[in-house]
């Protein structure tokens, strides 16, 4: 009887090991963005430039998607990982599933044997095919233009996270868009100046909370387009 616990208990782990799929705990973002940003474009959507090393990584997560021999859906994403790990150090043209065309222009990318592991490889691919993906694409697509819809200094306004300390209408940590537009009414370059320097002493109340000076973090463009739009509010 109890032989023929061990040996069910023995079984159990061999076959549960063999289904027990490969994941990394690593950060893919963080890897990706080290190892991979010298050559590729991570935008999502992607931006393409004339003089670009590599094809966007957006472009790559989709075209091995799209070409990868799988005997189901499923079994696709588990099969580009393992192309990645293998492609990205011993690549050749043969294995690439870029276009003709693509080969000439690109090249075939340099070995990146002894630059990266393979449990770093593994955590970049699981993320590229997380991330690269039509829904996620859709997403950044109409958030992109609800974003051009807006005025420049309310894009302006996300950009630099304003919106975290003050409201158009509302009392938040700062005071109000609407506030500042009527004290400064006319008065574009005292707002201005108030973005770059900082509010120490303009503002009583709001629990002695003072916007930090942006400085250098916003350049004088940007901080005049933000100041004439919160001057209109």
């Amino acid at each position: 009887m109890m032989n023929k616990i061990i040996l069910s208990t023995l079984l159990l782990f061999v076959f549960s090991g063999c289904d027990k799929k490969q994941h990394s705990n690593l950060d893919g973002k963080k890897l990706l963005e080290q190892k991979c940003s010298k050559c590729h474009n991570l935008d999502l959507p992607p931006k393409t430039f004339k003089d670009e090393k590599a094809p966007p990584m957006m472009a790559v997560a989709f075209h091995i998607k799209d070409f990868i021999k799988a005997s189901s859906e499923s079994d696709k994403i588990p099969k580009g990982i393992e192309f990645v790990k293998d492609y990205v150090v011993n690549p050749s043209a043969s294995k690439s599933f870029c276009d003709k065309k693509s080969l000439q222009s690109y090249g075939v990318m340099p070995s990146q044997k002894g630059k990266v592991t393979q449990d770093e490889l593994q955590a970049i691919a699981e993320y590229m095919f997380s991330h690269y993906t039509i829904k996620n694409l859709t997403a950044a697509q109409d958030l992109q233009n609800r974003l051009m819809k807006m005025p420049k200094g309310k894009r302006l306004a996300l950009k630099y996270n304003c919106l975290g300390c003050h409201k158009i209408d509302k009392e938040l940590v700062g005071p109000s868009f609407k506030k500042i537009a009527k004290r400064y009414s006319k008065d574009v370059t005292s707002i201005q100046k108030s973005i770059k320097d900082g509010s120490k002493g303009k503002w009583e109340g709001y629990r002695g909370a003072i916007m930090p000076a942006f400085g250098a973090k916003i350049n004088d463009a940007d901080a005049k387009t933000l100041a004439e739009w919160i001057e209109k509010q």
